[in-house]
């Protein structure tokens, strides 16, 4: 782990939950793409940079969930480096409760306002197409989050943030948190026609080849998707669809977990209805889903 590998002539990633893009800019300055999961992660990033004697001039965050800028704070303040972030990802990352906000609908209690759903605050600039190392582009891929982006460098590696998992993460955790189903489909039917010389997912090895693992990641969100609709042949409350979810993929229900996935089955519930495949009937005090 914190191990960097190189896969471009001058693009590295460096070995964590969530792989840290670094992209060398000259022989002594570096930026990186995202930055890892906490101050502890930052910690690491900032020793192999000094061994390397590598100056971190800038981070570019993918998006703003905290195992993607928790390092933030921490290198920035070590640095002083410059950090961006796309659209409202830059707002969440200058305000991390947000996340939980976000999450839970509401103000987070404390089991929620932790590390892992809520990052150290940094400073961030919005992310504008001036403010890249020369050659590099940005690669809209919204839907796991609200504005994330990729990044293709000039030596053709692209970095893909959290669009796409490994098959064994599919298999572990089964429902991968999507803020927007449909605009994370359309994502991935991209993703599934591109061509690199390397791909870095963040959760998946690094690739030559990324269209067999994207269609695995289509085909799990309709599979879910097809769960749901059967579940609402009865009319069922949300958390009637979300106990039963967790109890047919045997997943483990905690503070976490719920707003987590919960999260994710309410976006397959909006998915679903903006689809004509579900509708709503309000019953003695409840929001009952149906199928059409």
């Amino acid at each position: 782990m914190y191990e960097v590998k190189q896969v471009g002539s001058n693009s590295y990633y460096i070995e964590s939950p969530a792989k840290i893009g670094l992209f060398r800019l000259n022989e002594t300055e570096v930026c990186l793409i995202d930055s890892g999961s906490d101050k502890d992660a930052g910690r690491k990033v900032r020793q192999i940079l000094d061994k390397n004697g590598w100056h971190l001039k800038a981070i570019y965050n993918t998006h703003s969930n905290a195992d993607h800028i928790g390092g933030n704070q921490y290198l920035q303040g070590q640095t002083n480096c410059r950090i961006f972030a796309p659209g409202i990802e830059c707002d969440f990352t200058n305000f991390p409760i947000l996340e939980p906000a976000f999450l839970y609908g509401g103000f987070p209690p404390k089991d929620l306002r932790h590390k892992f759903l809520m990052a150290k605050p940094s400073s961030a600039e919005y992310l504008h197409k001036e403010n890249l190392p020369e050659g590099m582009c940005v690669i809209p891929l919204p839907g796991h989050f609200f504005d994330m982006v990729g990044f293709r460098t000039a030596d053709d590696v692209v970095y893909l943030a959290d669009c796409l998992s490994s098959r064994e993460t599919l298999e572990k955790y089964q429902i991968g948190f999507i803020y927007d189903v449909a605009a994370y489909l359309d994502t991935l039917e991209k993703v599934k026609e591109m061509e690199a010389a390397v791909f870095v997912p963040a959760h998946a090895e690094a690739t030559e080849h990324i269209a067999e693992l994207a269609q695995l990641n289509i085909d799990k969100v309709y599979e879910i998707g097809d769960r749901i609709i059967e579940t609402c042949k009865t009319p069922r409350c949300f958390e009637q669809i979300l106990q039963k979810l967790f109890l047919d993929y045997s997943l483990v229900m905690n503070f976490q977990q719920y707003v987590l996935v919960g999260s994710t089955v309410r976006s397959y519930l909006s998915w679903l209805k903006d689809a004509e495949r579900l509708d709503v009937v309000f019953d003695n005090g409840q929001l009952l889903w149906k199928i059409v």
